[in-house]
């Protein structure tokens, strides 16, 4: 039987190209394609996220008061604390250093993110 590959999230924005610069500069993600519609966001592995804008037809507003996905940093404390002093809204570390350990931070969109150690 064949496997099941995850490969994309969705996550609703405004304006797919300023939504792509922001999650390129704050989460270090590439940004290998964009348009009025969307914009396609990597990093490392295979997985990728969309930012999906009012043009592309979807269903969803910006503001989602839940995460999508989630972004794994190396450094939890230090991404924290680049983008709280980067004015970005962010709560605090929490969860289980045994299972794992994430804090909420929102897009200019208004987004929840989550971001996990693992």
């Amino acid at each position: 039987m064949p496997g099941t590959a995850i490969t994309t999230a969705f996550i609703p924005v405004r304006d797919p190209h300023a939504a792509a610069h922001w999650y390129s500069r704050m989460l270090g993600l590439a940004v290998a394609d964009t348009n009025n519609f969307s914009a396609l966001l990597t990093g490392t592995g295979t997985a990728s996220v969309t930012l999906m804008g009012p043009d592309s037809g979807i269903q969803a507003d910006p503001g989602l008061s839940w995460a999508t996905c989630n972004f794994k940093v190396d450094d939890l404390d230090a991404k924290r604390a680049e983008l709280a002093g980067q004015g970005v809204p962010v709560g605090s570390i929490t969860g289980s250093p045994d299972v794992c350990l994430f804090f909420t931070a929102q897009d200019p969109d208004g987004n929840t993110l989550l971001l996990t150690d693992r």
